[in-house]
């Protein structure tokens, strides 16, 4: 029965080596959430990314709660949901979570209720603020008692130059996000992380960051679907990956976004997935096991190897190889597996030329 919900445990030899997990059930079977990243995960720019569709549905049908968890803040909830709704994933307001939303809380926790926060971004910050009973502003000469900052195209010198004057005179400062970049159709274009550069420079001050893969966001949604075993999917290692490392849950990793398959390899071990798939359609499949007998490590029809380099280009470090066939993914796996089982590092160059012997499309 859906109900009958077992995590999917590491095993003592995948929780020490750092192999990928295994999962003899399907990851939908295995935890009762699915907290999903929007941008790269499920659509991109105006449309859906494959198999998200009907992943997602068969997903839902096996008993799995979802939650569409963003770092955007410039929308409202029911925005996002009519937009899911459109492209295919039916979703109503509750089941999304944003980090406008987690910035909100963070701020109603800190200020009198009814205080004047001045807002860089969209809509979305504006109608999070008056959720919490606080009063969206947008000059600095109306004393806000915090200053909180989102991606918004509507960003401009104008609002940038009140913030700085406010979070000068003393206004607590909230960013929603520090993403670095926003994957779109045409390419990788500045996000928040890159707005909030002008006010750093500008004041000398670091904001309090809401979204991933700070804490709050993680939080915030599980306070508002109770989700008592849920699955991070990202598409980002420094975001959604990271911020489920840092609380200790799950997470999948989708290559449909900003990660590719090289990136996963060479992840530091703060921002390593526990499952790996070249989409959502990895929610409804079992995971398989890589085994390990000493600088090999097999998956499917791969194996992968480490052997020492002495001198390469990143200086004392282990190449990997890999040999056989079947699914890219596995041989992924498998390579991550190699990668990940050591504290050496491994050269960046054998890694390129390893996952590019796997014929991962684009």
């Amino acid at each position: 029965m859906a109900s009958e919900r077992v995590v999917a445990r590491p095993s003592e030899r995948e929780a020490e080596s750092g192999l990928p997990r295994a999962s003899e059930r399907p990851l939908s079977a295995s935890y009762d959430a699915a907290l999903l990243d929007l941008d790269g995960v499920v659509y991109l720019g105006g449309a859906a990314i494959r198999n998200a569709p009907e992943a997602l549905a068969k997903a839902r049908d096996a008993g799995m709660r979802l939650a569409f968890v963003t770092n955007n803040a410039s929308r409202s909830p029911s925005a996002v949901a009519a937009q899911l709704s459109r492209l295919g994933v039916p979703a109503n307001r509750s089941e999304v979570v944003t980090s406008a939303q987690a910035a909100a809380h963070l701020i109603a926790d800190r200020v009198p209720p009814g205080a004047p926060v001045l807002v860089v971004g969209g809509i979305g910050l504006r109608l999070a603020l008056r959720e919490r009973g606080l009063r969206p502003v947008s000059t600095a000469a109306e004393r806000p008692a915090a200053v909180v900052q989102g991606w918004g195209p509507g960003v401009d010198y104008g609002v940038l130059t009140e913030a700085v004057l406010a979070v000068r005179a003393g206004a607590w400062y909230v960013a929603s996000n520090a993403d670095v970049t926003l994957p779109t159709a045409r390419g990788l274009q500045p996000g928040n992380g890159s707005l909030i550069q002008v006010i750093v420079t500008a004041t000398g001050t670091k904001p309090v960051v809401a979204g991933k893969p700070e804490p709050p966001l993680h939080a915030e949604t599980v306070a508002r679907t109770g989700a008592k075993r849920p699955l991070v999917v990202g598409d980002r290692l420094d975001t959604d990956i990271e911020g489920a490392v840092r609380v200790g849950a799950d997470s999948l990793l989708v290559l449909t976004g900003v990660t590719g398959p090289a990136d996963a390899v060479l992840a530091p071990p703060h921002q390593r997935p526990t499952y790996l798939s070249p989409d959502l359609s990895g929610l409804l499949e079992p995971h398989p096991p890589v085994t390990a007998a000493g600088d090999e490590f097999r998956c499917g029809g791969w194996i992968a190897r480490r052997r020492n380099v002495q001198g390469s280009y990143d200086g004392h470090a282990h190449r990997l190889e890999i040999a056989g066939g079947g699914a890219a993914i596995d041989g992924l796996r498998a390579l991550c597996a190699a990668a990940w089982s050591s504290a050496t590092a491994v050269d960046a160059g054998s890694v390129a030329s390893a996952v590019g012997s796997l014929g991962f499309p684009g």
